[in-house]
């Protein structure tokens, strides 16, 4: 799965099971979960909408985002990196993370070029062991 502004996979993990893993791969490559945003809980609490599980993980590694808020200190707007856990509608569950060099092309700054492509690097790396 690639889009303009991620990529991502099925995986072959029930919903827990696939949060768990993310939560732990990602932790090889240096990053820990910031926020963990349950929107389908939200949206039936605010909306009383039912939809498939839908997290959304927000990750930082912090000695790269120390790097890159040093060299744009509004950069924060764009963190932190989104990790997205979801179930389809025939309750396969995807894991798709936000692609870092799309998001940073949106800052006019040659240094933050190299710290999105080794943070997507990073990112790539935790997608190969779901």
């Amino acid at each position: 799965m690639e889009s303009g502004f991620g990529f991502g996979k099925k995986v072959d993990l029930d919903f827990d099971a696939a949060i768990a893993k993310v939560t732990e791969d990602l932790k090889t490559e240096g990053f820990g979960v910031l926020s963990d945003i349950d929107v389908a809980a939200k949206l039936k609490e605010k909306l009383g909408e039912d939809m498939p599980r839908y997290r959304i993980l927000g990750a930082c590694n912090p000695a790269l985002a120390h790097q890159a808020i040093s060299a744009v200190p509004d950069i924060g707007l764009l963190l932190p990196c989104n990790v997205l856990v979801r179930e389809d509608e025939d309750g396969a569950v995807l894991v798709s993370f936000m692609d870092p060099k799309s998001v940073m092309g949106l800052v006019d700054n040659p240094g933050v070029e190299p710290l999105a492509e080794e943070v997507k690097a990073r990112l790539k790396r935790v997608l190969e062991l779901l």
